[in-house]
């Protein structure tokens, strides 16, 4: 058989697995993925909703450092943290173990944290803090997201540059990674940030973090924190907080 027959055979195959390709990428799709700025809107109104259903709430948060490697911990701090809606957060470290520069770097962390609570609307991922992009659509831990990139609008080290993953039914943030606009201080380059976030209580919160930077004079370090023990409560009479617990 002729090279010139053997092409004529095997077009239709081809034709036939170019259009099931075709299909299955229909099928993963599924309905029409929304234009970005939809996206966004819907993103600032499940962040409204959410704010809304805020309340009192206390955790217990576990933080190691790591140094290159990531095989052993150099310093473990815990910290208590209590958050009063819309705009107070306070905190004191319980424990500390390993090289004191772990509980430095928690600290500023932490107050960073409460700077941004007295201030959210200056960091949210709204369209005055960051220009977005839609990049693909993904799964992430069984849940369907949109993953589009987040440009900051200003040079801050309050603000990101990467991407987030947004639910495609929701509209909350499962993740968030990036590296700061602007340098966070002169000791740190090269920081990378990842975020994560879960429902705790009825409420969409930041449930972890990965924070990786390069330490000037002690090499590149990895902060790992995660969540512990929530409590979560209500206002009384008289401004005083009532746990209900959790």
């Amino acid at each position: 058989m002729d090279q010139r027959r053997v092409a004529q055979k095997r077009f239709p195959l081809l034709l036939l697995l170019h259009v099931a390709g075709a299909g299955l990428a229909l099928g993963y799709a599924g309905e029409a993925v929304p234009r970005v700025e939809t996206i966004v809107l819907r993103m600032g109104q499940a962040r409204t909703e959410n704010r809304a259903r805020l309340r009192p709430y206390s955790v217990t948060r576990d933080y190691q450092l790591f140094d290159d490697g990531k095989q052993t911990s150099r310093s473990e701090v815990t910290a208590d943290i209590n958050f009063v809606p819309p705009d107070f957060k306070e905190f004191v470290i319980s424990k500390v173990s390993g090289m004191r520069l772990g509980e430095r770097i928690v600290r500023q962390m932490l107050e960073h944290e409460s700077d941004i609570a007295k201030d959210y609307g200056s960091t949210e991922m709204s369209p005055a803090n960051y220009e977005f992009r839609f990049l693909r659509q993904e799964d992430f831990n069984g849940r369907n997201c949109y993953v589009l990139e987040m440009l900051p609008r200003r040079k801050t080290k309050m603000l990101l540059r990467g991407q987030i993953w947004v639910d495609s039914a929701t509209y909350l943030l499962h993740r968030v990674e990036g590296e700061p606009g602007k340098a966070p201080s002169w000791w740190l380059r090269n920081a990378r940030i990842a975020l994560s976030y879960g429902d705790v209580g009825g409420m969409w919160l930041q449930t972890a973090s990965e924070s990786t930077a390069d330490v000037r004079l002690l090499g590149r370090h990895t902060m790992l924190s995660r969540d512990l023990k929530y409590q979560t409560s209500e206002l009384v009479a008289g401004g005083s907080v009532l746990p209900i617990g959790r």
